[in-house]
């Protein structure tokens, strides 16, 4: 008989789970409106070799999640060698690549989705890879490391939360990593706005290559993103993906609006990050610069100075103020009269 799945399904919200020999995590069988039950490792053998479920789980409105860790050849191995799924979706389910996917065949929509990994810090957070085979009664899902966000969808469906039909499972996968994107985004907006107060505050002691770190974190960080984000948006927005009608809605259209409007939030950001940047860039040339006046405007002051003070440092005979106690003191007011005469002539020709 099956058991409830509350008795022995994993209960890690970050979608641990005990793994076993042949790598398989979890096996549910979910039916809208009442608590999953946990499938026997026959009724799994069973559906995944003849394409079909036992008596007692067919014939109903419900449908199965079978999640496997594919880290193990032993679990890649049985997986390739299940006869109900098309050659091409087993090859995907056991792909050890990145690569973002999305395609379908026949009556089996297929692919792999992003996804962060369960790492805990916000900064620290790598972006893995899960993969799915979708049909109307099943869904199969294989990663290589723990998906925080597939353990979110699992315990939604303990509680008892059940999506109508897998597809729309999928569709909610992806957007608990649009609003993990979006959380990101958020904390990378908090960053920028504490750049630009201080670029607004601008004084003598901010530190502005500190402010430039700070921006280049936030830049690098919005562009890994958008490499992950992008890609996805593009795959459903292709206009010669086909997909079956009963996954074309729920996961299809969903999934692109979420999407889209995650990778329009990302756009924004990056914008303002190169608006800042541009400001911080601007900043650095007008302090630069200032710096430079400075020491022009000494140094053409000191000109004269240096002119007089090497003319009377020449040993030749006939140098005047030679006799006398007064020639040093008339020497240092020559000096500061023709430095004084050269600041003039520089107020006057409008140059200072």
């Amino acid at each position: 008989m099956a058991r409830t799945a509350s008795s022995t399904l994993p209960d890690t919200i970050s979608e641990g789970g005990t793994l076993l020999r042949d790598g398989l995590i979890w096996a549910i069988f979910c039916r809208p409106g009442q608590e999953p039950v946990e499938m026997d490792r026959e009724v799994v053998s069973h559906r995944l070799m003849t394409g079909a479920f036992p008596p007692e789980f067919a014939n109903t409105d419900g449908w199965a999640w079978f999640h496997f860790d594919i880290v193990h050849t032993l679990s890649r191995t049985q997986i390739e060698s299940i006869p109900s799924l098309p050659e091409e979706v087993r090859q995907v389910l056991t792909n050890l690549e990145r690569s973002i996917r999305l395609d379908s065949e026949e009556e089996t929509v297929f692919g792999a989705l992003p996804a962060f990994d369960d790492t805990t810090t916000d900064d620290d957070r790598n972006v893995s890879t899960w993969r799915f085979a979708l049909q109307p009664d099943l869904l199969i899902t294989t990663r290589r490391h723990p998906i925080p966000a597939l353990g979110v969808v699992f315990h939604e469906i303990r509680r008892g939360l059940i999506p109508r039909s897998p597809a729309k499972l999928v569709d909610r996968a992806l957007l608990e990593f649009a609003d993990t994107l979006r959380r990101d985004f958020a904390r990378l907006d908090d960053q920028l706005d504490r750049a630009e107060d201080v670029l607004l505050m601008l004084d003598r002691d901010t530190d502005l290559g500190r402010m430039s770190g700070l921006l280049g974190l936030v830049r690098r960080r919005s562009t890994e993103l958008r490499r992950v984000l992008a890609p996805v948006d593009r795959i459903f927005r292709d206009e010669e993906l086909e997909l079956p009608e009963w996954a074309e809605d729920d996961l299809r259209d969903r999934s692109q609006r979420q999407v889209h409007a995650a990778l329009d939030d990302l756009l924004a950001l990056q914008d303002r990050a190169r608006s800042l940047q541009d400001e911080l860039t601007s900043n650095q040339a007008e302090e630069t610069n200032h710096r430079l006046y400075i020491v022009s405007v000494g140094t053409t002051l000191m000109l004269p100075a240096t002119f007089v003070t090497g003319f009377f440092g020449m040993n030749t005979g006939g140098m005047f103020l030679t006799d006398g106690s007064w020639g040093t003191v008339v020497a240092g007011v020559l000096c500061f009269a023709i430095m004084l005469g050269t600041w003039l002539l520089l107020k006057f020709t409008r140059l200072l």
